[in-house]
């Protein structure tokens, strides 16, 4: 590829930790300088780039990019409520290490991706016997040795719920003003990106009315005066996206914001300086919920998941995790299943996650590139988005599915257009 040829990348590498017996996410390649620098070769000077990664090797791949001559400017987190843990269970483990066999004080019916915890579908069983995959029950088990009893509860993962991104920069050549006059890219598309609200972001009065000149109310909808403050198209966007799933919303308070008192009012003249001074006092303002919707939400589908692999037959996967993240099984300890789908890509994100992060690094007609396309979430958030893409990928299988899904977001695409 020429150098200086692409806009912006967006990409989710190999995390490198032998995710389901994959040995495209144990190859290193994601830690490796060299591919950082051709990413920094054929991107423009002052053009963005974004890379996932697991929480546990984030740091190694965000050096390598960095020692590859990118700048890193900021980290932006993933947060999810979809993450399954894979924590192996202590006391099972002393059990099985002294062949004791445990007895089952309860069962429950598997629903879900809890079919993908290792279970068994008997009532009692050798703590060194095979797993069942794919059984409908899970049986509880109490610890029979006294070792186990007393490591009972303890576990060794937590569950996974947010995954960290990189934003780089290839650095600039001259000031901002002078690299985005010249290539195009070096900013980020702040007002593009912002999250939509129905809250008004000034203060109470202006949602209310409009001031003239000699600081009177203006009923709704008159021309405000000019150098007076506009309301934002919407919140400032954070280096924080959540999938307002209810594990997420939960976590953040509820918050509803009460009367706006003088003292905000003169803080606020001094910020805008377009607030008269005979203004001050008590306003009401409509401002209430969850905080998360401070945060932008990208939400996930199965139908995004499998649009466009209507002819594709859907498989269930066997995935065998492997021996700390080295690529050899893990004897069947880690074992479970996917449930049936086209697109059996084990790491799909949600493409409106991935149309807000080609939307804030992409200028308008911009080429968007993904080195690690998988299943095209990338190409197909490129093509709604308007941008032209390309997309690497070694696995012919996933470069299907990602072909099918791409040709679809443009066909998605085209149609909009005309309408």
């Amino acid at each position: 590829m020429p150098e200086n040829s692409v806009d912006s990348i967006v990409t989710d590498p190999p995390y490198e930790l032998g995710f389901m017996g994959k040995s495209w996410d144990a190859s290193g390649i994601a830690f490796n300088i060299e591919v950082w620098q051709e990413a920094l070769r054929v991107l423009k000077p002052g053009g963005h780039l974004i890379a996932f990664s697991g929480s546990r090797t984030y740091h190694r791949m965000a050096v390598a990019i960095e020692d590859a001559g990118f700048e890193i400017r900021d980290q932006i987190m993933w947060v999810y409520g979809s993450g399954f843990p894979k924590s192996h269970n202590v006391s099972k483990g002393i059990d099985k290490a002294a062949g004791a066999e445990r007895e089952v004080i309860g069962s429950y019916k598997a629903t879900g991706t809890a079919r993908n915890s290792k279970h068994i579908g008997a009532k009692t069983h050798a703590a060194i016997g095979e797993y069942e995959i794919d059984t409908e029950v899970i049986y509880q088990t109490a610890p029979s040795t006294d070792a186990a009893k007393q490591w009972q509860g303890w576990g060794t993962a937590l569950k996974p719920a947010h995954e960290p991104m990189v934003l780089a920069r290839k650095p600039l050549i001259g000031t901002v003003a002078n690299n985005v006059l010249t290539y195009g890219v070096g900013g980020l598309n702040i007002d593009g990106s912002r999250v939509g609200t129905g809250d008004n972001l000034n203060g109470g009065a202006y949602s209310k009315g409009e001031y003239d000149t000699d600081g009177k109310v203006l009923e709704l909808g008159l021309k405000r005066q000019e150098g007076q403050y506009e309301q934002p198209l919407g919140r400032f966007p954070a280096n924080f996206i959540h999938d307002g799933s209810d594990e997420v919303v939960a976590l953040f308070p509820d918050t509803k914001s009460g009367k706006l008192n003088k003292a905000s009012i003169t803080a606020q003249n001094a910020i805008y300086g377009n607030r008269p001074k005979e203004m001050t006092g008590i306003f009401d303002y409509a401002d209430s919920g969850s905080a998360a919707r401070f945060f932008y939400c990208a939400k996930a589908s199965k139908r995004d998941r499998n649009e466009g692999l209507e002819g594709f037959a859907p498989i269930r996967k066997v995935f065998m995790a492997t021996k700390n993240g080295t690529g050899e099984p893990s004897k069947g300890l880690e074992r479970f299943t996917t449930e049936p789908s086209a697109n059996f890509h084990p790491t799909v994100k949600p493409t409106d996650l991935m149309r807000y992060l080609c939307r804030l690094v992409t200028p308008p007609n911009g080429v968007v590139l993904d080195p690690f396309m998988g299943s095209g979430s990338t190409g197909k958030a490129a093509m709604l988005e308007g941008f032209d893409f390309i997309g690497i990928e070694q696995e012919l299988d996933y470069l299907k599915i990602a072909q099918a899904r791409i040709e679809q977001a443009v066909v998605a695409q085209m149609a909009g257009a005309e309408e």
